[in-house]
């Protein structure tokens, strides 16, 4: 029944986009049977949808959880995979039902490559979550200097405020001016006129 509320919610949603009810069936049905081929590192029923002229199954995302292919092959720390949906169309800023992208997914893990090849592909630094959180503020919290060399250099802005009204340096502030998340901030963060964002606030200060 539930299964059943989901298919009837999406095809609702698609014949507001003007499609017709034949085609937003097969849209759902490609792109269900993309994530699990991917879930399945099935490359041959991947390399199927794929080409199917017009396809855009490569951004399909789970209707419950909003995860697109890439959460799912950031989450098995799956770097070939990454690498292979980013040359296929992948949207590297695409977000779940949380708004968290690929690029927060592989910081929260600590899944060092994952970050430098969703960086080197583009993946946008301070895109946040829902709650206003950048993927260099969880760096922060995980004490990960390594992540947050490669952020910061890419241009995140350790400046930038959640909705809580802290930004990613007052947090490493918090923990004591000595620590060592504060030193890789002054030493890695680039001017505020080469940052992503330069200190933008989503909450009060």
């Amino acid at each position: 029944m539930v299964a059943l509320r989901k298919i009837v919610v999406m095809l609702s949603v698609m014949g507001s986009l003007g499609l017709s009810v034949p085609a937003a069936a097969q849209l759902y049905s490609d792109g269900y049977e993309f994530l699990q081929a991917v879930e399945e590192k099935d490359s041959t029923k991947v390399t199927e949808l794929l080409d199917v002229p017009g396809s855009t199954v490569v951004n399909a995302r789970d209707v419950s959880t909003g995860r697109s292919a890439l959460h799912i092959v950031v989450a098995r720390r799956d770097v070939t995979w990454i690498n292979f949906l980013y040359q296929q169309g992948a949207n590297v800023n695409i977000r779940d039902n949380n708004g968290v992208t690929p690029l927060m997914l592989a910081v929260q893990l600590g899944h060092l490559e994952g970050v430098q090849a969703l960086v080197a592909n583009g993946a946008r630094v301070d895109v946040t979550n829902n709650s206003g959180e950048t993927p260099l503020m969880t760096a922060v919290h995980s004490r990960n200097t390594e992540l947050m060399r490669i952020l910061l250099q890419a241009g995140a802005d350790p400046d930038r405020y959640d909705n809580s009204g802290r930004s990613a340096r007052d947090y490493a502030r918090l923990r004591g001016e000595n620590d060592i998340t504060n030193d890789t901030l002054n030493r890695y963060a680039r001017p505020p006129a080469e940052r992503e964002t330069t200190g933008t606030s989503y909450g009060p200060r």
